[in-house]
């Protein structure tokens, strides 16, 4: 009888403690956002990217023209009222390209960023703490990776692997794995010389237990940070692979394909071809990078700006 009376008024009470604290979650988050303007532009322009290229993909002809498919159009048209950005050499609507256009960017940067972010933060957590011989091997190696051109060896890795949105995530994602862990072996570096990491060893802890429940934890806002920069460098590293013939198979609508294509038709006055999907790759990275300038100000005290 008492569990039944009891019960309901101790979750009542959890309930509303949770309700509370999410209220005041929301409440130090809009306050921490206030006035972070760099960061909510960002965040508009990635997020009108990827509402374009997520109805794009559902509804390819949203424009009222097929991207791929050719129509009787006039070939090389310049922007009208009819088609925004012109027509290109197969008579195909360049507008409708560009909305569809972004998919292989967008896939290819999240995923690959996704990837060395793993691969480099765990080797970086491993390494820092563990120290020793295996510090030294890892570091060398990434070092090594490191001092490549990461265009360069994107190149030879995906002309290894072949073309295709699968051989650029491996390839963009090997290139980023040493940037994450320089990041977070520097961070571990640091959190395993600290009183409490000593202490917790003190204790018996394991050596598992307190990379993933005190060093990682400490890491997270330098991968936040770092993250929005490789977005932003890798939509363009996946433009030139896609520009060298290493990104979608023809027709597919693709902004660096897009553009090796228009360059042909330059000298001829075609200036269209080229500028609207170059537009669009310069746009897509200055919105990463704003947001990665946001989140280093957000979370760093000594570049946070002060706001009236």
């Amino acid at each position: 009888m008492s569990e039944s009376y009891v019960t309901p008024p101790i979750r009542r009470s959890l309930l509303a403690d949770g309700a509370v604290r999410l209220i005041r979650g929301i409440t130090r988050g809009r306050h921490a956002l206030r006035g972070q303007t760099v960061l909510k532009v960002g965040v508009v322009i990635v997020f009108a990217f990827l509402l374009m290229t997520a109805l794009t993909q559902a509804w390819p002809a949203i424009t009222g023209f097929h991207p791929t498919q050719y129509r009787d159009a006039t070939r090389l048209e310049p922007p009208t009222t009819t088609h925004w950005m012109g027509t290109d050499q197969l008579q195909r609507d360049v507008f409708s390209r560009i909305l569809g256009g972004g998919y292989a960017s967008l896939v290819v940067a999240f995923a690959a960023v996704a990837m060395s972010m793993i691969a480099g933060s765990v080797l970086g957590w491993i390494s820092g703490y563990t120290g020793g011989w295996l510090d030294r091997g890892l570091s060398l190696t990434m070092d090594a990776i490191y001092s490549f051109p990461s265009m360069i060896l994107a190149i030879v890795l995906v002309a290894m692997f072949g073309s295709g949105i699968g051989p650029m995530i491996w390839a963009v994602g090997f290139v980023y794995i040493p940037t994450y862990f320089r990041v977070t072996r520097a961070e571990a570096l640091q959190v395993r010389e600290t009183t409490y990491v000593e202490a917790i060893k003190a204790v018996g802890a394991g050596r598992t237990r307190i990379i993933l429940r005190h060093v990682a934890p400490n890491t997270v806002n330098a991968i936040m940070a770092v993250s929005s920069f490789n977005l932003a460098d890798a939509i363009l590293t996946v433009a030139a692979l896609s520009f060298l013939g290493f990104g979608l198979p023809p027709p597919a609508p693709d902004w660096g394909f897009d553009i090796q294509n228009g360059q042909k038709y330059l000298q001829s006055g075609s200036w269209w071809m080229i500028t609207f999907p170059g537009l669009m790759i310069i746009t897509l990275s200055l919105g990463f990078g704003l947001i990665g300038e946001g989140i280093s100000d957000l979370l760093n005290p000594r570049r946070r700006r002060k706001h009236v």
